[in-house]
């Protein structure tokens, strides 16, 4: 598995891999004290983490899957990505859409994060795009199943 080097300011824990083969790194709920989660709601939860991404790369922020199956606790914006020029603070917007409140505890994990490669497009205006057999169909086009 290819590796890249990230610089991470912190004095919480780590983003951790669970296993060997694991893509996504687990990140911890930066909390003094407990937070609720009512059905429906939202919050903005800090993870102590600052990170110096390299150009060229992102991180993106993905729900843990187990928090969604059991509570219905996922990201908001899923997935979120960190830029390579953002200096602030790792922070994750969950939202339960479970039919409990769903109780976030200091250090739980909360999300996982993946680092990518990315590139940047140049963007040009052109009178006509080449035919293709999909042409503009979407949504669905090709069937349901």
């Amino acid at each position: 598995m290819h590796h890249v080097d990230i610089p991470v300011r912190t004095d919480r824990s780590l983003p951790i891999y669970a296993s060997d083969g694991a893509v996504g790194a687990d990140v911890r709920a930066n909390l003094t004290e407990a937070l609720t989660l009512m059905p429906g709601s939202s919050a903005l939860i800090g993870t102590g983490l600052f990170f110096e991404i390299p150009q060229g790369y992102e991180i993106q922020v993905r729900p843990r899957s187990g928090l969604a199956l059991k509570n219905q606790v996922t990201v908001l914006n899923t997935p979120g990505t960190i830029d390579p020029d953002y200096r602030g603070e790792l922070k994750v917007i969950l939202i339960n859409h479970g039919v409990e409140p769903f109780c976030v505890e200091p250090e739980m994990r909360i999300a996982q994060i993946v680092v990518a490669p990315v590139v940047q497009a140049r963007f040009f205006h052109a009178e006509e795009l080449s035919e293709t057999g999909r042409g503009a169909g979407g949504f669905g086009h090709t069937g349901v199943g």
